[in-house]
């Protein structure tokens, strides 16, 4: 038995989700580093994307249905319209000109986050539809 076995193994959890396994976010990280920038095969059945700290400027998601972390991500310019985001978490990301319309954000976390700029028009949250130039709660 090596050393390296006998060590206990560290698992990020995320709301009960083991994100060591989180293959797909390091692909798509890579895919971006390699200049793609069109992103429309996510699913929330993949589990928990870890975008955390990312930079995934001008990023186009639209249409995807995902849970994600993008704590403290640069979402500068990025595209989320159509997407269900419900329940992921953009604490302290950069959304300054991000686009959510016609998004569903239920439960969507945007503490601290700059929306400077930030469209949420057709966004809907809890059966409420935001209107031209209205932010949901930071």
């Amino acid at each position: 038995m090596s050393v390296q076995d006998s060590m206990p193994q560290r698992t990020l959890i995320v709301l009960g989700v083991d994100m060591s396994r989180d293959i797909k976010s390091k692909e798509i990280l890579a895919r971006y580093a390699a200049g793609e920038r069109i992103f429309r095969d996510l699913d929330r059945g993949d589990g928990i994307y870890d975008f955390s700290h990312s930079d995934l400027r001008g990023a186009i998601f639209t249409g995807n249905h995902l849970f994600a972390s993008f704590r403290w991500a640069n979402l500068e310019r990025a595209d989320f319209s159509h997407c269900n985001v419900k329940t992921s978490d953009f604490s302290q990301a950069n959304l300054a000109s991000a686009t959510f319309f016609g998004s569903a954000i239920d439960a969507a976390v945007f503490d601290g986050a700059d929306l400077t700029g930030t469209i949420f028009e057709g966004a809907s949250a809890f059966g409420y539809v935001f209107g031209k130039d209205e932010l949901p709660p930071r």
